[in-house]
């Protein structure tokens, strides 16, 4: 049996819910008028964006999927009183599967995204059982191959970068090595396809992008919307780690028209966390995919448009487009204009930077040759495949190393963690500590550092050395995968020419630890007082998260300076 064919088996009702004769009448205020389909007829086609979900009320609607390679089978037949659909609905994303009207025809109710939001919301009860099913069933369909396919060599760099991008993004896909796997050979083949174009991205209507970027993988699964420079968001927020999100949500929730962007994938650095145990209320634990992804799902059923990969260039803080700004209504004065890398700019009264941190490079001249071929800066699933029952070598003594320490030791015959200090008591949490002590493949290395990175004529690393920083001892093995966690620098370059403020290390300053030098600017003297204890030197903008000066780096304390940045958020557009 499959992984998906026992999620459903096992949880059958949970993720195809009946909806009683009250509950039907319920959600029918939230739809639009009944739509009646003959037989064989097509309800919603394979691959379409937009495509609202549907409550049958008469007869039946038959799912079906069906990959780039023209494989088709039949997921499950919604009968009266089900909903069609799962959680792309509800950002408009490209639907990974086909509903044909059953032997009988349907009558169904259509609910496009909003009609959709609004009765998660509007109806608790409803919308518990909705919600999860929708998130079961995506990841029914994760477990069965729907989605994207991916064909090319699975270790090859450029495909692993693609695997991560979709992986940390929720988004199903494929891989078939042509290596192994005889009809990807075969297609391949058959195309005449060069291998410089690979890997191959094949949507499941049959769409073929050629060595595809992740943009463009983005877009082909509803990951990047197109953006109207002409809106003016309440708040757009740069950055979808925990504090990011945590912002999106409650301020979504409260009515305000919210935007993120992020440049890589939502969840930021405690979205590879392989297992966080600390955090309120998960006294077992939940991985960081699991909880960074749930938050996701929360943001988008509120109304969120959430853009990935989206990377901000330049912030101004007035609409330069503008010529006289001052005859513009309040909320034009006061907006800010966000230039995006790909060219596309938009609009927002407020600006939240969450745009966290992000791991140090050591300074080896041969660290970009093997990114990709042997060099990992997190620890998912993808990289402990690669790594099974091979020695490996992970850098760092914080708690994600930690974190990535625990997970891959299940996972290899040995860890060497090299650690820059003298231990960890002064970077790890004690549980943590406490579990690596308990590894018996972990040898650990204090007082350590990386000294260099072997190839071998093939391009991928063969060895690694690294030297005792007392002893001056230096030791070479022959290690063909390496992990970074070394420490963190502010992800804050693109400020520095918006007038925000950094300290020496360039963290955002907020607050209290702004100075009156800081603070001669006209805008503040319009607006007659001091920032907000989140507010930036820049009126409007604020700052949360592992990128602010003074925070404290830990997942909890991220998500409740998102929530405290809404209420100032509130206060700034009431002013």
């Amino acid at each position: 049996m499959s992984a998906a064919s026992a999620i459903v088996e096992h949880r059958r009702e949970q993720i195809f819910p009946v909806l009683t004769a009250a509950q039907i009448e319920t959600a029918r205020r939230f739809g639009g008028a009944t739509q009646h389909f003959k037989a064989g007829q097509i309800v919603y086609a394979l691959d379409e964006s937009h495509a609202p979900a549907f409550l049958v009320l008469e007869g039946s609607i038959e799912v079906v999927r069906r990959d780039g390679l023209g494989h088709e089978s039949v997921i499950t037949t919604h009968q009266a009183g089900q909903v069609s659909g799962e959680i792309g609905q509800l950002a408009g994303n490209p639907t990974l599967a086909e509903g044909r009207a059953g032997p009988q025809g349907c009558a169904a109710v259509p609910f496009n995204a909003s009609q959709l939001r609004a009765l998660l919301i509007g109806s608790a009860e409803i919308g518990e059982l909705l919600m999860r099913a929708y998130i079961l069933r995506r990841v029914a369909l994760f477990d069965s191959g729907a989605g994207i396919v991916l064909l090319g060599a699975e270790n090859s760099p450029h495909s692993l970068r693609l695997q991560n991008f979709l992986r940390r993004n929720g988004a199903p896909y494929t891989v078939l090595d042509p290596n192994v796997d005889a009809e990807a050979a075969q297609f391949i083949a058959r195309l005449e396809i060069p291998e410089s174009d690979l890997p191959l991205a094949i949507s499941p209507d049959g769409t073929l992008l050629r060595h595809p970027t992740e943009a463009q993988l983005a877009q082909r699964v509803g990951l990047l919307p197109k953006l109207d420079p002409e809106r003016t968001f309440d708040v757009a927020i740069v950055g979808a780690g925990p504090a990011g999100l945590a912002v999106a949500v409650y301020a979504a929730s409260e009515g305000l028209s919210v935007l993120v962007l992020d440049s890589r994938a939502f969840g930021g650095q405690a979205g590879a966390s392989a297992r966080i145990e600390n955090y309120l209320g998960f006294p077992t634990g939940i991985s960081g995919q699991a909880l960074m992804g749930r938050a996701f799902t929360q943001a988008e059923k509120f109304g969120a448009i959430i853009a990935i990969p989206a990377e901000v260039k330049t912030l101004q803080c007035r609409d330069d487009r503008v010529v006289n700004w001052r005859t513009l209504p309040p909320a034009r004065q006061t907006a800010k204009n966000l230039q995006l890398t790909d060219g596309q700019s938009v609009r927002a009264t407020t600006v939240v930077i969450a745009t966290g941190v992000r791991y140090r490079r050591p300074a080896l001249p041969e660290l970009n040759d093997f990114e990709g071929r042997g060099l990992h800066y997190w620890a998912s699933p993808i990289e402990a495949k690669l790594c099974t029952e091979t020695e490996i070598v992970l850098v760092g003594a914080g708690n994600s190393a930690g974190q990535a320490v625990v997970f891959l030791a299940s996972q290899v015959a040995k860890v060497h963690m090299l650690v820059r200090g003298p231990g960890l008591a002064a970077s790890m949490s004690r549980y943590l500590i406490d579990r690596l002590q308990a590894l018996p493949n972990l040898e650990m290395h204090t007082d350590t550092e990386l000294t260099r990175l072997l190839g071998d004529e093939g391009g991928d690393l063969r060895a690694v050395r690294w030297r005792n920083r007392r002893t001056h001892e230096e030791v070479e093995r022959p290690i063909r995968h390496v992990f970074l966690f070394i420490g963190a620098d502010p992800n804050a370059d693109w400020l520095k020419d918006c007038g925000v403020v950094t300290d020496e290390k360039g963290f955002v300053l907020t607050g209290a630890d702004l100075t009156l030098a800081d603070l001669r600017l006209e805008s503040w003297s319009e607006c007659q007082r001091r920032p907000a204890p989140l507010e930036t030197s820049q009126p409007g903008i604020f700052a949360i998260g592992d990128v602010r000066a003074g925070s404290v780096k830990r997942v909890a304390s991220a998500v409740g300076e998102g929530a405290a940045a809404v209420s100032q958020v509130h206060a700034w557009l009431a002013s």
